[in-house]
């Protein structure tokens, strides 16, 4: 993935809008001009909930233009639903942009964007940037039923072709989206995908099959967002442009892989590239 051009920093924002897609499902408006101007399509903040009681949570900015970014959250616990319940002119401290966000010039012109519930949430700013280029976007948005699926008529008008799936059949195609995916039969330049891991893990396997080099952008509960505490590692190829240098190999060592993390080299890198 390309290196970062500019620098995570402390942004002050104002809650400028909210709506409610979907029940428990929450997209948050704020003001916060230089944060909208330094975002890169797949990168994430770490948002300290203005109560100062809980620790930060990492969400990934859904949009970014203008002056305006929003953040899409689930309410499962405190801290998000602080966060849902913001009155407009709340001020909230986001700390970013972090992460590497996606190589979107290496995806190619027919490219194939895979969303698993909120992951949804990572790539409304990658469908943007790779139409307004010219290349063809194709999503295969998928969760647990009708009324989690929220945001796909955003994508739709911008001139993705949205391809839909719900694991109870409730709406679109019956079953995982990765089976989706697979049974399009179509021919991709490149996949880029968000979701839970056994999703990413099944979208790695399918992009393997078909043939196509896919990104995949973890998720992971960040205790620092920084790379400080080494608390969210994956395993890595050595061979990475995202292999960290140290800590050094030890003496004698033959493993292929090296201890990556998500929240500073990642949180997107190549499929073939992960030891899972």
């Amino acid at each position: 993935m390309p290196a970062l051009e500019t620098s995570p920093a402390i942004h002050r924002t104002v809650v400028s809008d909210r709506r409610e897609p979907a029940p428990g499902i929450s997209v948050v408006g704020l003001y916060a001009p230089r944060l909208a101007g330094a975002t890169r399509p797949g990168q994430f903040a770490m948002v300290v909930p203005p109560g100062g009681e809980r620790a930060a949570t990492a969400l990934g900015i859904y949009e970014a233009q203008g002056d305006r970014i929003s953040l899409m959250l689930v309410a499962v616990g405190p801290r998000t639903r602080e966060l849902a319940t913001l009155p407009l002119g709340a001020q909230l401290d986001l700390f970013g942009p972090l992460g590497n966000g996606f190589d979107l010039a290496a995806l190619g012109d027919e490219v194939a964007l895979v969303a698993g519930g909120v992951g949804l949430a990572s790539l409304l700013l990658p469908a943007r940037e790779l139409l307004a280029r010219g290349a063809r976007v194709y999503l295969f948005y998928g969760a647990r039923t009708a009324g989690a699926l929220v945001d796909a008529d955003l994508f739709a008008e911008l001139g993705a072709r949205v391809y839909v799936a719900t694991d109870d059949g409730t709406l679109g195609w019956a079953g995982y989206v990765t089976d989706l995916l697979r049974e399009t039969a179509m021919h991709f330049s490149g996949i880029a995908a968000c979701g839970p891991s056994p999703m990413l893990r099944a979208v790695a396997r399918v992009a393997a099959d078909l043939g196509v080099r896919a990104q995949l952008s973890l998720e992971e509960t960040f205790a620092c967002g920084v790379g400080a505490c080494w608390g969210c590692v994956v395993g890595l190829s050595r061979e990475s442009a995202q292999a960290p240098r140290f800590p050094a190999p030890a003496p004698g060592e033959t493993r292929d892989y090296v201890h990556a993390r998500i929240c500073k080299e990642g949180p997107v890198f190549w499929a073939h590239e992960l030891r899972w």
